[in-house]
């Protein structure tokens, strides 16, 4: 396959550049068991008391501490992609990683690649479900140490859903690259498939054994992907 001419490579987390265990057997976990006596010690701080004013607007039912804990609970049992639970999510974990008790997983190829691109000039630019604090987080305590100097911004679902091609287009007017010239890597189809509405380039990652059926091209790892910088 003939390398790419990129400017920018925008990259998803889950099943592109982290395994999905670490996502559901470590970050998941530990927040679902940190998040009552979190919310509880915390309910006073400013960010905590954002989050929870927010889910008494999802929620005019949810008025008392103990109601807004059970939302959150049932919100996260539920994988909803919502923003106060992603917002809190990511304030249990940053205590998490500062504590040291876990470190952000990356795959290797992903590590490699991801720092060979920056040094070619590509921007390198993040898409994640999980909130911005959240991903920051990941790169900052990864198993590879700090990696947050090789991007240059990081979007999640505040910009708009994943699967809808206006928040690819709203994405290229932020970052001011040529949408032609703008890369997405997800192991997600239907991702790749509204960022291809937006006129970009997509590869996906396919981790597992089975490689999709797609109108995208799938590769196994970071290594197969073959890119030059726009001059």
């Amino acid at each position: 396959m003939n390398p790419r001419v990129v400017s920018a490579i925008v990259t998803d987390i889950e099943g592109t550049t982290t395994a999905l265990d670490f996502v559901h057997q470590v970050l998941f976990p530990y927040a679902r068991q940190a998040l009552p006596s979190f919310v509880r010690e915390h309910q006073k701080q400013a960010a905590v008391a954002a989050v929870l004013a927010q889910i008494e607007a999802e929620n005019p039912q949810a008025k008392t501490l103990v109601a807004k804990i059970q939302q959150l609970l049932a919100w996260m049992d539920e994988d909803r992609k919502i923003t106060p639970l992603k917002t809190l999510q990511g304030l249990i974990w940053r205590q998490g990683y500062e504590q040291r008790d876990f470190c952000g997983h990356v795959y290797a190829d992903a590590y490699e690649q991801l720092n060979s691109w920056h040094q070619q000039g590509i921007a390198l630019y993040v898409f994640s479900s999980g909130s911005i604090a959240a991903q920051q987080l990941l790169f900052r305590y990864s198993d590879f140490g700090d990696m947050t100097p090789l991007f240059s911004g990081y979007f999640d679902t505040t910009l708009g859903p994943k699967r809808e091609a206006s928040s690819y287009q709203q994405m290229a007017q932020q970052i001011v690259h040529p949408p032609q010239q703008i890369l997405f890597l997800s192991d997600i189809a239907e991702e790749l498939d509204a960022a291809q509405q937006a006129q970009w380039q997509t590869i996906g990652l396919a981790r597992g054994e089975t490689v999709p059926v797609s109108s995208h091209h799938f590769v196994r790892s970071f290594f197969e992907i073959a890119v030059n910088a726009a001059g």
